[in-house]
């Protein structure tokens, strides 16, 4: 018998060599941020949520290149042939408590999210199954026998100087923070464009 796995779901992970001081650097800029600025309700069920236009900020910089370098290389291996372009990012700190809802990121390519600071049990990082379908009738399996290929939902622990980038079709949320720590975080929306209408320096 043949088997064959259709439509799978792209999701990368980095973590980012050296990471101690970049997140240092991220961390002491963003609590200044965050004590001079009231920020905006988005998907974040308490906590604090930046303005999205941090990736215009010079002192986000390293970070940016960091991105970029990640970015670059999946479009290299999903033969994609546009520039990619990152076209907002923002700083999501969740104190003691907080998480995001359910949610996708319409009109981008690829989404994802940076961990600075991360406490154990600061809440996962859940995406689900993006066929609706299964949702009205999956066979009960049994537990721990079930390969990755047939998962209905995957969650990932923060860890600090991990990056994470999915479609950003894709259905997540981030759990509770059921640690007594802040957990920061940065996320961030990656689009494409033709290389010969790239006009300004994408980094």
């Amino acid at each position: 018998m043949i088997t064959e796995y259709h439509f799978p779901t792209p999701i990368y992970i980095k973590d980012i060599p050296n990471a101690e001081q970049l997140n240092k650097h991220l961390k002491d800029h963003i609590i200044r941020w965050s004590q001079n600025d009231s920020g905006e309700r988005k998907t974040n069920a308490g906590g604090w949520h930046s303005k999205t236009d941090m990736n215009r900020k010079e002192e986000y910089k390293p970070l940016t290149r960091e991105l970029f370098i990640m970015q670059e290389e999946i479009f290299k291996k999903e033969l994609l042939s546009q520039q990619p372009v990152l076209g907002n990012m923002w700083a999501n700190i969740n104190y003691p408590g907080c998480y995001n809802r359910p949610h996708l990121h319409p009109n981008s390519l690829f989404s994802g999210v940076y961990y600075i600071t991360a406490p154990k049990d600061s809440g996962n990082l859940m995406v689900y199954d993006p066929r609706s379908g299964v949702q009205m009738a999956m066979p009960n399996r049994k537990k721990g026998e079930c390969p990755p290929e047939l998962w209905r939902e995957v969650h990932y622990a923060p860890i600090a100087g991990r990056c994470i980038m999915f479609p950003s079709w894709l259905w997540h949320e981030v759990k509770p923070n059921e640690s007594n720590q802040t957990r920061i975080s940065v996320s961030f929306n990656f689009l494409q464009r033709d290389a010969t209408n790239v006009k300004e320096l994408k980094r």
